[in-house]
């Protein structure tokens, strides 16, 4: 009986004690923006006035856990993290609104005569329902936090799209310099852009920080990486793409980043194909002469079958070895003794083969033009593990 009375009570009174509540919010926080529904009233007000509804009809019905209104509180906080604000002002609020609500609770429960010990519960109850106020709050928060994000990162895929474009249109500049605007990116002088291999499927994206784009939609993921050169840049990339491997590309003015991501892509190929190191992040400045030797296959296989005709009658053995030798004595430009030093065979061995190769290639072996074309097929068959390592 004296609960169903206090029910009818403080349902009668929730739009009074409702709009006192939304009048010392207005007083406490005078620039608190008001939004209206689509009825033209605050939804602040029309929330509070809910939320008392709620909880009353509830404590009426014996439901001892109530169930808070979610889609107001909801909104709440979807619009605070929307709007780029903090939960701190909104969290006072809530707890200004449910000490104001006390209060006239407390007035009506000495009108009906409910005993404190019924009173105390309700308190609980009622910190209870605040609780859970918050938490539809936090989660209306944190989707404005998720929408943000999703719509930063397609923001930034097509500033990414536009940057590593072969062409850009005449007016890409001003349009680059807007999309990079949005997503907080200063537009740098020099880029290096990299490509990324994942460690495994479900691999959570590398920490590389705000500075670099980065865009996992790709199968082999790409990042731009501003100021490649700045100090401290390579040391956070090495520790952020810890476990993952893949190449940077070479630092390139900001208009030329499609020919870093054009090497970048070149070298993760060669390391696929154990050409060059796998396992790690290479940085394809440290790997120039692999990536230009190694990349004009066509190109170099033909000019290998027209630079190394003489050696087409030797067996694969003694082919391989003058072919070593030519390679040392090209490098050198010294005598026999150095080359052998290079190779760590016996010097005399050395005449013997040297002879050999100038029987070979005649005169020609003496043209500045033919020795360059024999060192070029020579290290590219090197560093395809055709021919040995020198010695140290």
């Amino acid at each position: 009986m004296q609960v169903r009375r206090f029910a009818a009570i403080a349902l009668a009174e929730a739009p009074e004690l409702a709009q006192q509540i939304m009048s010392e919010i207005r007083r406490e926080y005078p620039h608190l923006p008001v939004v209206l529904d689509d009825n033209g009233e605050p939804m602040a007000l029309v929330g509070i006035r809910h939320a008392i509804e709620a909880f009353v009809r509830r404590v009426e019905n014996s439901e001892i856990r109530p169930t808070v209104p979610p889609e107001v509180f909801h909104t709440f906080g979807l619009g605070e993290g929307l709007e780029g604000r903090s939960l701190d002002s909104l969290q006072a609020i809530y707890r200004m609104g449910v000490r104001l609500a006390w209060r006239r609770f407390a007035e009506i429960g000495q009108r009906v005569e409910i005993p404190p010990p019924a009173m105390y519960e309700l308190v609980d109850a009622g910190y209870e329902f605040l609780d859970g106020l918050v938490d539809r709050t936090v989660r209306g928060y944190a989707e404005a936090a998720a929408r943000q994000a999703g719509e930063r990162l397609r923001l930034q895929r097509r500033l990414m799209e536009q940057l590593l474009a072969d062409r850009r249109r005449s007016d890409g500049g001003d349009a680059l310099g807007e999309r990079a605007a949005r997503v907080g990116w200063a537009l740098p002088g020099r880029v290096a852009v990299g490509v990324l291999l994942r460690p495994a499927r479900e691999a959570v994206a590398p920490a590389v920080g705000q500075e670099v784009l980065l865009d996992m939609e790709y199968e082999q993921p790409r990042m731009v990486v501003p100021d490649p050169d700045a100090a401290g840049r390579r040391e956070l990339l090495n520790r952020a793409l810890a476990g993952w491997a893949g190449a940077i590309g070479p630092p390139v003015p900001l208009a030329d980043a499609a020919k870093s991501l054009r090497w970048a892509e070149a070298a993760v190929r060669l390391m696929q194909r154990r050409l060059l190191p796998a396992g790690e992040v290479l940085f394809c400045t440290e790997h120039t002469e692999a990536l230009v030797l190694l990349q004009p296959e066509e190109l170099l296989d033909d000019l290998a079958l027209r630079c190394m005709a003489p050696l087409a009658d030797c067996g694969p053995t003694h082919g391989r070895r003058l072919a070593e030798t030519l390679l040392a004595w090209l490098e050198t430009r010294g005598g026999a003794p150095e080359v052998a030093a290079r190779l760590g065979v016996h010097p005399q061995t050395v005449r013997y083969r040297l002879r050999q190769i100038r029987e070979m290639w005649g005169d020609e072996i003496d043209d500045p033009d033919r020795r360059f074309e024999l060192e070029l097929v020579l290290r590219a068959q090197r560093l395809r593990g055709r021919l040995g390592e020198a010695a140290d």
